[in-house]
């Protein structure tokens, strides 16, 4: 199977709630012809929208258009499930590096992802994650 992008949360949620400051994220994802991300991407991004929707501070239409956006984006990707194997690799993946437990997750995902599909890459925002991803 050919490469493609693997898009942590972090990336789609730049892409949508910050367009136009990342140009290369959101062009890398523009243009690529395959995205895969894990389930847990559905629901990251729904509960960054859930809290800028309680916090009251971005207008509904604003958040309506990123629902969309991101819907958009997400059913573009090739969705990873939560198995097993990726939490037993979670638990275990970079652990030189100080990843949350979700950000473990994308990244044990990610491994698994590379070791079928061949040039596979990650896209994120993500300072730790990219650092963490850099090491493996």
């Amino acid at each position: 199977m050919p490469g493609g992008l693997y898009l942590d949360t972090s990336a789609v949620l730049r892409a949508v709630l910050e367009a136009g400051t990342t140009p290369d994220i959101e062009e890398r994802i523009r243009a690529a012809p395959l995205l895969f991300t894990s389930r847990l991407a559905r629901v990251e991004a729904a509960r960054a929208l859930l809290r800028l929707r309680l916090r009251g501070t971005v207008p509904e239409t604003r958040l309506a258009d990123a629902e969309r956006d991101i819907a958009s984006i997400l059913a573009r990707c090739e969705l990873w499930e939560l198995t097993a194997s990726v939490c037993e690799m979670a638990r275990h993946v970079a652990p030189e590096k100080p990843l949350r437990a979700l950000d473990a997750l994308h990244l044990a995902t990610f491994v698994l992802a590379r070791q079928r599909i061949a040039d596979l890459e990650l896209l994120t925002a993500d300072e730790w994650l990219r650092e963490a991803a850099e090491t493996l």
